[in-house]
């Protein structure tokens, strides 16, 4: 790891998501009420980023009228699978949430495919078994399975862990690492308060086991 020091990304760069391809790492972040929307940036250290563009630099991407400038894009998650890139976020102003893919990071990136599942901060989870797994905030993590071709839920969303009793619980996302599935959760909102916490299970679909050191992470 080169020498580095913070901020590694100065500016209005909030929510960031990384995924990983290979020795390429690609960050994108919130964009709110702003157009063009979702910067997405690159490196291969972590710590030297270079922007590439924006992921929905089009109006069809990006409906934004009438958006105040806390609303719009908020908390994209960015994925990776069989060389495709896949991009899902929630529009708080119009439309909820929605998936865009791109074969290449720097796009063209799709028009949007809805995802009617309530809730925020939407994130997709590609399975061992083929299965993709769409998490949103909404009382807990909430989770269907979805086809990321049409954006259609194919099963009935469902909380699958309310936290460890925080409140605004949000911001999920479902990992797996040796057999067992690691599902992350922000709670206590954007203030002091705020923690990150984590359950495990062997199950996609619970029931979830929280951390005995909870919480991971906290700002008192």
């Amino acid at each position: 790891m080169p020498q580095y020091r913070n901020p590694v990304l100065p500016g209005f760069y909030p929510d960031p998501s990384v995924c990983r391809v290979g020795r390429d790492f690609y960050l994108v972040t919130s964009s709110f009420g702003y157009f063009p929307g979702v910067p997405i940036f690159h490196s291969r250290d972590l710590v030297h980023w270079r922007q590439l563009g924006h992921c929905l630099n089009r109006v069809s991407q990006l409906p934004l009228a009438g958006a105040a400038s806390w609303g719009g894009i908020w908390a994209p998650t960015l994925r990776h699978h069989e060389g495709v890139f896949y991009l899902t976020t929630t529009n708080v102003s119009s439309g909820g949430n929605f998936m865009v893919t791109a074969s290449r990071p720097e796009g063209p990136w799709s028009d949007p495919l809805l995802v009617a599942q309530p809730g925020i901060d939407p994130s997709l989870f590609f399975d061992e078994d083929g299965s993709v797994i769409y998490t949103t905030s909404h009382d807990g993590a909430f989770q269907s399975r979805l086809d990321p071709a049409t954006g259609q839920l194919l099963s009935e969303p469902k909380v699958v862990w309310g936290g460890s009793g925080g409140q605004y619980p949000e911001g999920p996302h479902l990992y797996r690492h040796q057999g067992w599935y690691y599902l992350l959760l922000s709670e206590g909102g954007t203030e002091y308060g705020h923690m990150i916490t984590m359950a495990r299970s062997q199950s996609p679909w619970g029931p979830f086991e929280p951390c005995a050191r909870n919480p991971l992470m906290a700002f008192r």
